[in-house]
Order: structure tokens, then C-alpha cells, then sequence
């Protein structure tokens, strides 16, 4: 079954296991000691500055967790959008994991401002209340919409002047990238994120996601209260104790490797783009499907007669995303054809005709 449930239906990028079958020869040292993983730092160094360390997770809402708590101290919380993934779609993993308080803001289209974090930064030195230390964004949101540099440089400097650190969710970063035309650094380092993280799995991995370090000097404190030397001892021990350390950390380098290399990271993204502005353009054609964001990267939002979602959904997934609107979502990957998406269109109407 071809679908547009998520990305991470997609399989892998045949490039992505060249690299893992090439990684898997001889022996190489293991915990990150080993050649790809050194391979896979200059790559990051390359994409995001000089300054910039990467750590290989598992999973995104790992690489979530971990982000997180490198900027926290015990008693901070985390400004987020109400729509943010690491609200809506954690489980808890913030709070259970990271023990921090999750202070959102009901946004339009799951961007914040400065001025709707401004609803969250208050009670400081209030012993009572959670001391907001963090401002989360995601790139894409939840909504498929996509910030701009400036929007992004205009929380960043916002959060910093009141003492906040600034974390971005880059689980579909490359997909923003594309969209806006850009590299990866204009919309991280140069506009002054502190953590980010890079999405390996929804861009053509196996399962490796990558907690990149943009300001050394802003991730928390290490044990007992002492500042931890640098980023690689500061997340290297909050990786471990949040059992994201790969002892073989070379299969998740060699995914991640290949993806920073020769671009294919951004050449898959242009494709799920491509293919979800193809579906949009389509699915507007169809009395009957209204979209309630302008899809900007590989997400379309619509709202659609039950039953017509119930008779599609018969040779092509795709979930619901507020069933109380009626509105579901379709997303594209690195292998969504245009055959697909025809399809898929030609389905709908078919549905919408018989309704």
C-alpha cells in the first residue's frame, strides 16, 4: 500500500544503505570513537559552523529529550507552541524524561512571536511557578508552515535578552530548508538557535536522527552542579543517562553521513516538497476538500467529509489530524511519486462524486 500517513512510512534511501553496508566491515571502535562518526562532525561542521558539535540518537523524540535537558537547569521550563510535537505527541517524554514543565501558547499556525512567548515568560523569581528557561520551535511545525530567518532571528533574541535558551525542532528541517531556499545554517546558527536537532529518519534514514550543539556555552551545567567541559561532556552524559548512546554509533553516523553528503539530504526534501505541492494543487481542483494552512513544505491540511476519508483511506493511509474539524492531514516523503499523487487525487473525486 502506497500512503500519505507520514514520512516515516517511506522506506530507505538506497544511498542511505550503501552507506550502512559499507559501514558494516572489519571492526571500528565503539560509543562515537569511530571513523564515521568523526566523518560525520565534519559534515556538521560544514552545514551548521564551526562551532557546531553533532551527537547520533535514535529517535526524535530522543533527540527532543536530549536538546532539551542540555539546556535546562532543574527548575526550568520550556515555552512551546500548544500544536508542538513535543506536547501534542511525546507522551510525556519531556516530563517523564527531562522532568520540565511544558508552558504553551496557543498559536494560528504553530509559529511563535515574541510576543506570544511574552504570554509564558513571566513569574521569574517566583518560587512558585516554573521558571521558563527554554523557548522550543519547530521547523517545520506541526501545521506544515515554515519560519523565516528573520522570524526565527526575532524569537532567538527575544528568548536571550530575557535569559532563555533556544531549542529547535528540526525533525523535518531539511524539508524547510528546501522550502525556503536556503542552507541550513541561515536558519539556525546565523540567527542564533542554540540547539537544534537535524531529522535523518523522515528524510530517507533507517532510524537516526542528530542533536547538533550551535553555542557550546549554552547547554546546562553537568553533575553535581559543575559546569560540564564543553558540549561533548554536557550531552554526552545527559545522551547516555537518556539511553540514547549507540554503542555502534557508527550505523547511525553512516546514515547521517550519507545524507550530508552531496546533498542528498536536500535533494529528498525538494521531492516530499515538490510532491505535496502537486497534491495541494490537485486536491484544490476537488469541490469539497477546503485546506486550512498554505502548505509551505511536505504537509497538507484539509478538512473533508468523513466518509469520503473512510472510502480513500481504503487503498491509501493517511490519518486524521482534528477529527472534530473533520481535517486530516497528507504528508509526502523522498519516494512519493507523481503517480502517487495522481492517484490519490483521481481517488478523491472518485469518493467526493459518489458521497
Amino acid at each position: 500500500m502506497r500512503g500519505f500517513a507520514s514520512d516515516n512510512y517511506a522506506g530507505v534511501h538506497p544511498e542511505v544503505l550503501a552507506a550502512l553496508a559499507e559501514a558494516n566491515t572489519g571492526h571500528q571502535p565503539a560509543y562515537g570513537d569511530d571513523s564515521w562518526t568523526a566523518r560525520l562532525q565534519d559534515l556538521v561542521r560544514t552545514e551548521f559552523g564551526a562551532a557546531a558539535e553533532g551527537f547520533p540518537v535514535f529517535n526524535g523524540t530522543g533527540a527532543n529529550v536530549v536538546a532539551l535537558q542540555s539546556l535546562l537547569p532543574p527548575w526550568g521550563a520550556v515555552i512551546c507552541a500548544e500544536s508542538a510535537h513535543i506536547h501534542q505527541d511525546e507522551g510525556g517524554a519531556p516530563e517523564r524524561i527531562a522532568h520540565t514543565k511544558l508552558l504553551t501558547v496557543p498559536t494560528p499556525d504553530g509559529k511563535l512571536t515574541p510576543e506570544l512567548i511574552d504570554r509564558q515568560a513571566h513569574g521569574v523569581g517566583f518560587v512558585h511557578r516554573a521558571q521558563p528557561a527554554v523557548v522550543e520551535i519547530a521547523q517545520v511545525t506541526e501545521l506544515g508552515t515554515v519560519y523565516t530567518p528573520d522570524e526565527i532571528r526575532a524569537v532567538t533574541e527575544h528568548a536571550h535578552a530575557l535569559g532563555m535558551g533556544v531549542y529547535l525542532d528540526g525533525a523535518r528541517l531539511a524539508n524547510a530548508a528546501a522550502a525556503l531556499g536556503t542552507d541550513l545554517r541561515s536558519f539556525t546558527a546565523d540567527v542564533g538557535v542554540d540547539v537544534v536537532s537535524f531529522g535523518g529518519t523522515k528524510n530517507g534514514a533507517l532510524g537516526a536522527e542528530l542533536v547538533v550543539v550551535l553555542d557550546p556555552d549554552a547547554v546546562a551545567s553537568g553533575p553535581g552542579g559543575r559546569r560540564a567541559e564543553g558540549a561533548s561532556q554536557a550531552v554526552g552524559y545527559l545522551r547516555k543517562s537518556s539511553m540514547q548512546l549507540a554503542s555502534k554509533m557508527r550505523f547511525l553516523s553512516a546514515q547521517l553521513v550519507a545524507l550530508l553528503t552531496d546533498g542528498l539530504w536536500l535533494r529528498s526534501a525538494q521531492h516530499a516538497n515538490a510532491m505535496a505541492a502537486r497534491l495541494a494543487a490537485g486536491a484544490r481542483t476537488l469541490d469539497g476538500v477546503t485546506l486550512t494552512q498554505e502548505p509551505q513544505a511536505n504537509q497538507v491540511l484539509a478538512v473533508l467529509d468523513p466518509a469520503v476519508a473512510q472510502a480513500v483511506r481504503a487503498d491509501y493511509a493517511f490519518y486524521d489530524w482534528d477529527v472534530a474539524r473533520h481535517e486530516v492531514r497528507w504528508m509526502t516523503s523522498w519516494d512519493t511519486t507523481e503517480q502517487d499523487v495522481d492517484g490519490f487525487v483521481a481517488a478523491l473525486g472518485a469518493a467526493l462524486r459518489n458521497l
